[in-house]
C-alpha cells in the first residue's frame, strides 16, 4: 500500500506540470510587481565555514522527494497547532489515505489519551496537483500553561504541545517571509533554543509560487516547531497563488493554514483576531480589499470597539505590507491600507504594529500620519525569516526621524511581554549557526498612559460612530 501511496503522490507532478507552473510562478512575479533581484534586493553573502564545511545557499529545489523513510499513507504529516478561541486549540494534519478519521486523541500524560475530538478534513486540486486529506481537528477545552501529548487520526507517532499561559509573563516569537532557505532553518533552530509560548507570523509562509508540493515541504519543515507551540499567521502577497479567469487566490494558505477567524466575528481567514494572556492580537490581510466600504475595515473598527484593556491591556498588529518603511524595497505599497485604517488603529490605542515583506529589519518610534506621536504605534518591521530572494539592503538616506535601528539581515525577533505596563522586545540576526542580539528595547503599554485618559472620549467617537 505504501509504494502504491507513493506513485499516487509521484504523479502528481508531471514534467510538464512542473514546467508550466515554474512559468506560472516566473510570469506572477512579474505581474505583481516583485523585485528582481539585482535591484531593491541582492542575495545574502555566503555563510561563513564553520569546521570546514560551507552551508548550501537554498535546500533542494525538489524537497518533497525527501519523504520520512517510516512514513507510511496513514501517517499524519505537516503537523501544526493554532488557538481556536478559548481554552481549545486547533490540530491541523494530512494524510496520504483518505480514510484516515479526522479524530485527535489527547491526554495530559504520555501515552494515556483521556479525551477524544473529531474535526473536519478538506482537500483541493491546482492544476495537476491534487493535496492529500487535510485534517483540521479543534480539541478542548484545555487547562492554561500545561503539557498535552496527542495522536492525529488514531495512527502513528505521538506529539505534544504546551498551550500559552492564562496571565503574564507572555512569550512570543515574531518572524516574517519564512521560505525553505538554509536561512530558514538557521532561524528556526535559533527560535527553537528561544522559550516561547507562540509564534506569530506576519505572512508570506512558504514561497510555493504555485508549486503546491513546496506546501507539503513546508509544512514538513516547521513540524518540529509548529507542532508545539500554536502558529498564529496572516497571509503575504506569496500566498495569493491566484491565475486570472482560472484560479481564485489564497486556495491552498486557506485550505492549511485555517485560523480562528470565525470565533472572532469575522467571515474571511485572511484577517480574525485572538486574545491570549492580557493581549488582544489582531491579525489583518494585506491583500484583501480593506477600504472604508469593506467588509474588513468593518469587522475591524467592530473588533476594536469590543477591546476591554483591563482584561487586555495590550493591543498588537500583524499585518503584510508595512506602513512605515525606510527600505526602497516595496516602497510606499501599504500607505493606502494606512491611510483607511491608521485612525482606527490610533483611536483604539494600538500599542505595536508587525509587518512583513521588506526582506530586512526595522524598528521605529511610536508614529501616527507620518510623524513621531506619543500616543501611535511602534512599528516593526521582520520580514527576514529566511526567504530565497535575498535582503534588501537599500535604505532611503537621510534616516527618518521616526526610524529606530535597522538593518538587512535575517532573524527572527522575540516580544515577552512582562505585565501590564512593559514589554521587552528583542531582534536576533542570525549569526551563522548563533544567534546574536542586535536591537532591544523596552516598550509601555498606552493601555495605563495619558493617551487613553485624555483622549478616549474623542476617538471612540471614531470606533462608534456608523
Amino acid at each position: 500500500m505504501e509504494e502504491r501511496a507513493g506513485a499516487r503522490r509521484r504523479s502528481r507532478s508531471p514534467p510538464m506540470a512542473l514546467l508550466l507552473l515554474l512559468l506560472l510562478s516566473a510570469c506572477s512575479s512579474a505581474a505583481s510587481g516583485a523585485p528582481v533581484l539585482g535591484e531593491d534586493y541582492v542575495r545574502p553573502p555566503p555563510a561563513p565555514r564553520r569546521c570546514g564545511v560551507h552551508r548550501k545557499a537554498l535546500l533542494s529545489l525538489f524537497p518533497w522527494s525527501k519523504k520520512k523513510a517510516s512514513s507510511s499513507a496513514s501517517d499524519p504529516q505537516q503537523v501544526h497547532i493554532s488557538l481556536a478561541g478559548a481554552k481549545h486549540m486547533r490540530v491541523t494534519f494530512i494524510t496520504d489515505d483518505n480514510s484516515v478519521p479526522s479524530v485527535v486523541d489527547y491526554g495530559t500524560e504520555a501515552g494515556t489519551y483521556t479525551s477524544t475530538s473529531q474535526g473536519e478534513s478538506t482537500s483541493y486540486s491546482y492544476l495537476m496537483y491534487s493535496s492529500g486529506k487535510i485534517h483540521h481537528v479543534v480539541i478542548g477545552p484545555l487547562n492554561d500553561n500545561t503539557v498535552y501529548y496527542y495522536q492525529c487520526g488514531g495512527h502513528g507517532p505521538e506529539f505534544q504541545f504546551k498551550t500559552p499561559p492564562s496571565q503574564f509573563p507572555l512569550s512570543l516569537a515574531v518572524v516574517g517571509d519564512l521560505g525553505q532557505t538554509s536561512w530558514t532553518t538557521s532561524t528556526l533552530n535559533h527560535i527553537k533554543q528561544c522559550e516561547h509560548d507562540m509564534l506569530l507570523l506576519p505572512g508570506d509562509l512558504s514561497y510555493a509560487d504555485y508549486m503546491q508540493h513546496l506546501w507539503d515541504s513546508f509544512g514538513t519543515l516547521v513540524e518540529p516547531l509548529a507542532s508545539t507551540r500554536p502558529w498564529m499567521v496572516t497571509e503575504g502577497n506569496h500566498e495569493k497563488e491566484n491565475i486570472l479567469f482560472f484560479k481564485s487566490g489564497f486556495q491552498s494558505y486557506n485550505a492549511r493554514w485555517k485560523m480562528p477567524y470565525e470565533e472572532s466575528g469575522s467571515t474571511s481567514n485572511l484577517y480574525y483576531s485572538f486574545e491570549v494572556a492580557g493581549v488582544h492580537a489582531i491579525m489583518l490581510g494585506s491583500y484583501t480589499d480593506y477600504d472604508e466600504s469593506s467588509d474588513q475595515y468593518a469587522w475591524l473598527k467592530a473588533d476594536l470597539a469590543k477591546i476591554d484593556r483591563k482584561r487586555t491591556p495590550w493591543v498588537i498588529i500583524l499585518l503584510h505590507a508595512p506602513w512605515y518603511n525606510s527600505n526602497w524595497a516595496h516602497q510606499g505599497e501599504g500607505d493606502s491600507m494606512m491611510a483607511a485604517m491608521e485612525p482606527l488603529l490610533y483611536a483604539a490605542h494600538v500599542d505595536i504594529v508587525i509587518a512583513g515583506h521588506v526582506h530586512a529589519y526595522e524598528r521605529a518610534k511610536r508614529v501616527y500620519k507620518g510623524g513621531i506621536d506619543p500616543c501611535g504605534a511602534v512599528h516593526i518591521t521582520i520580514g527576514d525569516g529566511g526567504n530565497r530572494e535575498g535582503l534588501a539592503h537599500r535604505y532611503r538616506n537621510p534616516k527618518p526621524t521616526w526610524s529606530v535601528f535597522r538593518e538587512a539581515s535575517f532573524g527572527h525577533g522575540e516580544l515577552k511581554i512582562v505585565n501590564a505596563t512593559h514589554a521587552h522586545w528583542t531582534w536576533h540576526r542570525n549569526d551563522d549557526e548563533e544567534p546574536v542580539r542586535t536591537d532591544d528595547a523596552w516598550i509601555n503599554s498606552l493601555a495605563g498612559s495619558g493617551c487613553i485618559q485624555d483622549g478616549s472620549h474623542e476617538y471612540r467617537k471614531i470606533l462608534m460612530s456608523p
